[in-house]
């Protein structure tokens, strides 16, 4: 995907960065959180959810999540007027950058639906819209879990209306759902977990949802 921003040119597939004509350099590190930023557009993404995904199962202080976010401005540049990365103070980052051949005031289609249910695993939660999310170790995956112990492609949940069913998707360590490894599509009830790996992911509907659930199953 090449996403055109400012005099910035992003391509995701190629892993390039071009500003002004010339190639650029973020590190690897950069160019996943800008990616990541990129793709959640315009959703504001906590600090939390980006170390996790960008440095997944590693410590990292926010002071060096700073720097990698610093870097990337210097690279694409930084107006204090019209940030292409706004600062979410006391909570992460969002980027704030009009596309090329978006229409003024457009979101991405991911970001303009309005989620309907959630799953909640530690610190993370993950927005369900209508539709297909793939949960696996991919970096690409709407859920992402990056552990050994999670298949690339893992399990999927579909949502439909305000219910949603996960079922695995021959994963070598199975799916459970309230305890139970899953063999076919499986109804989810608000308050059932789900588990992957060695996460637990909790489903919530509507008004049952909220973002004080955090604790690590």
């Amino acid at each position: 995907m090449t996403i055109r921003f400012a005099d910035c040119v992003l391509d995701t597939d190629a892993r390039r960065l071009v500003r002004s004509a010339r190639e650029v350099h973020v590190g690897p590190k950069g160019f996943e959180l800008l990616k990541l930023l990129v793709e959640n557009r315009p959703r504001a993404v906590s600090k939390a959810e980006l170390l996790d995904r960008i440095w997944p199962g590693v410590f990292v202080s926010d002071a060096s999540l700073a720097k990698v976010v610093s870097k990337i401005r210097e690279a694409i540049g930084h107006c204090e007027d019209a940030p292409i990365l706004r600062t979410v103070h006391g909570y992460g980052y969002a980027f704030a950058a009009a596309i090329e051949g978006e229409p003024p005031g457009a979101e991405s289609a991911q970001a303009l639906r309005q989620p309907i249910c959630w799953l909640f695993c530690g610190g993370r939660e993950f927005p369900l819209h209508d539709g297909e999310h793939i949960v696996g170790r991919e970096a690409n995956a709407a859920i992402c879990l990056d552990s050994p112990k999670v298949s690339r492609r893992h399990a999927r949940f579909v949502v439909n209306g305000r219910g949603a069913t996960v079922e695995d998707l021959g994963s070598k360590n199975g799916s459970f759902v309230r305890g139970v490894r899953i063999s076919g599509p499986t109804a989810l009830q608000p308050g059932d977990d789900a588990r992957i790996g060695p996460f637990t992911l909790i489903f919530r509907v509507g008004a049952d949802s909220g973002s004080t659930l955090s604790e690590m199953r």
